[in-house]
């Protein structure tokens, strides 16, 4: 579904800092246009269409999903509500592009792929990194044998935020933690590259109120046999950096989660550094591929598949049932709209 001049028609679900972000990044995006946004209140959605110069704004998000000129939604609000919004645009008939994690839960995940199945419409989690240009290219040299076998992963993401029991890091409610929020993107990097992960062990340490986690560690093991040693962190900065280490070298990935450089380091030869910039701020790649795939007739991309965000979510699942992090069934089921 696009216009009659093969452009994508966009609808932004929630007006927070990362719909700003997408809206960036979609600038840069020809065949992408963004036709109407929708928020719990007209006002909230009026301010975003007024910043960016968006033709309708609705004052809910059962009005996007109507918006007969709208082919595809992007879903930017907290995790919580990620499965009843996206399953409202599916279920419509919309496209759907939903940020990370996919849903709260494996359970909310294998729900959001059967209405896409049901509906004979697109949806992808919104895994960024797989589509910048930097991490492509990354990918290119461990398949051609760059670093010989692959045997170890290690990846970090951590911020220090201040602590705001009422910020959605830190709120249950709003499914704050550090693993949901920062520890997708190590994960998801360790599954790309050893496939199918085993979860050995996790370890985390938790809020000042005990409700969430602001440290998880974990250990995983691939498909074929190789390990990772992932960490995230909402009170704690850390590196940052990837490396994907082989049998005859490795590549470090610098600021791996939004990354425009990498280093190749083989055995016994010089570094080879290379740098692929952003045409805007990373985010018009996963714009890109949501209609490269719709245009192909596909329902999911092959790079971001269903089964992979259920990978990624029963793993979560299981670090947090190791780890002791139980969310609250209003949390979960019960979100409104």
């Amino acid at each position: 579904m696009t216009d009659e001049n093969g452009v994508m028609r966009w609808g932004v679900l929630g007006t927070g800092g990362i719909a700003h972000s997408f809206m960036e990044g979609l600038r840069a995006t020809p065949t992408a246009h963004v036709t109407a946004v929708g928020s719990r209140t007209w006002e909230r959605a009026h301010e975003f269409a007024a910043a960016w110069d968006v033709p309708r704004a609705h004052g809910s998000y059962a009005d996007l999903a109507a918006d007969p000129d709208v082919d595809a939604v992007y879903v930017a609000t907290p995790h919580p509500w990620h499965h009843p919004q996206s399953l409202l645009c599916l279920n419509a008939g919309k496209h759907v592009l939903v940020e990370k994690p996919m849903a709260m839960n494996a359970f909310q995940a294998a729900e959001m792929a059967q209405a896409a199945r049901d509906n004979g419409v697109f949806l992808m989690e919104a895994m960024w990194t797989r589509f910048q240009p930097v991490h492509r290219l990354v990918r290119d040299l461990v398949a051609d044998g760059a670093v010989g076998e692959l045997t170890h992963v290690t990846a970090d993401f951590g911020v220090n935020a201040p602590y705001d029991p009422d910020h959605r890091l830190f709120n249950a409610d709003l499914g704050g933690g550090a693993l949901l929020d920062l520890g997708i993107y190590p994960l998801a990097l360790a599954s790309w590259y050893l496939g199918e992960l085993t979860l050995v062990g996790a370890t985390r340490r938790l809020s000042p109120d005990n409700m969430v986690d602001v440290h998880t560690a974990m250990l995983v093991r691939g498909e074929q046999g190789a390990t990772a040693a992932l960490a995230c962190a909402s009170r704690t900065s850390l590196p940052g950096t990837a490396v994907l280490a082989g049998t005859l070298g490795r590549v470090e990935i610098p600021l791996f989660w939004a990354a425009t450089e990498a280093v190749l380091h083989r055995d016994g030869r010089e570094p080879e550094a290379f740098h692929r910039p952003f045409r805007a701020n990373g985010y018009e790649y996963e714009a890109e591929e949501v209609a490269r795939c719709v245009a192909a007739g596909l329902s999911q991309s092959p790079d971001m598949t269903w089964d992979e965000s259920l990978r990624l979510a029963s793993l979560m699942d299981r670090v947090r049932d190791m780890g002791g992090l139980v969310y609250s069934a209003p949390t979960v089921k019960a979100v409104p709209l």
